[in-house]
């Protein structure tokens, strides 16, 4: 893991407020070279609005963000040629082949579509996609076209990575691949950003954990230093406690007396 000296992103100061509520209040953070930051929070906590921020998707923030050096509010968009993103819920264009989609999006970066189309075709391959790279991807499966916007977001070879629940629809052999992937990249000095429910997951695979409440950061840290401030274990009860969400087992025994509950017919 490189040493955290260089800054790659910062957030001063950070609030946003959409239709008369207050989203984002006042997010402070600084992110270093070869990190993977485990962001997370609950449903509305604003993680996506943060994400989209950072992005140049929305401008409508009071604070100072500033990516690879450079406040983003400048006007100029070079900074993202740099960034990789998976979002939540994308919308790829069906009507396009796997290849055609990948050759596509990596034009939008600036890469030639013959060293495009090469190098989609090999990591393809790598995710055992070969047999369907000329198939729209309207005929894909929710965990194949994951498997192509992952590669979409990898192919221009970015410094700065967001992924947004990006294990969504895979089966168990192609998030351990991808979970490896990660770390090898961090290794070599990318910075990642990732979004996820899967508690395990996230426990696993940051070095730095960001959890949001309202808007708010709540605790920032290395898994440990969050075990530190918590009566808890796993990182998952970590995040019922600092959500102050300790109500799962009886809501869960309401839900299921409500289920077994003696049935009237017509």
């Amino acid at each position: 893991m490189e040493s955290a000296t260089e800054r790659v992103l910062s957030l001063e100061n950070v609030t946003m407020d959409y239709g008369g509520k207050r989203v984002l209040n006042g997010i402070n953070l600084e992110v270093f070279k070869g990190q993977i930051i485990g962001y997370i929070g609950p449903n509305g906590a604003g993680k996506s609005t943060t994400v989209k921020i950072m992005l140049g998707l929305i401008d409508t923030y009071q604070g100072k963000v500033e990516i690879f050096g450079q406040d983003i509010a400048s006007g100029d968009p070079s900074y993202k040629r740099k960034i990789g993103y998976v979002p939540e819920n994308a919308e790829a264009y069906d009507n396009l082949t796997a290849i055609e989609y990948l050759v596509f999006v990596a034009e939008l970066y600036g890469m030639s579509r013959e060293h495009a189309e090469e190098k989609a075709t090999r990591l393809m391959k790598e995710f055992d996609l070969s047999d369907v790279r000329n198939t729209r991807l309207s005929s894909f499966s929710k965990g194949m076209k994951q498997k192509v916007l992952i590669i979409s977001s990898l192919l221009h070879d970015p410094d700065l990575l967001f992924w947004d629940e990006p294990l969504s629809g895979l089966d168990a052999n192609s998030m351990m691949v991808i979970q490896e992937i990660l770390v090898q990249l961090a290794a070599k000095g990318k910075t990642i950003f990732y979004s996820s429910h899967i508690m395990d997951l996230v426990e696993k695979i940051s070095n730095r954990i960001v959890l949001l409440v309202e808007g708010e950061v709540v605790a920032d840290g290395s898994f440990e230093e969050l075990q530190e401030m918590s009566e808890e274990g796993t990182l998952a009860e970590i995040f019922n406690q600092l959500t102050g969400f300790t109500d799962h087992k009886n809501r869960a025994g309401k839900f299921v007396s409500i289920v077994q509950e003696e049935q009237t017919y017509a």
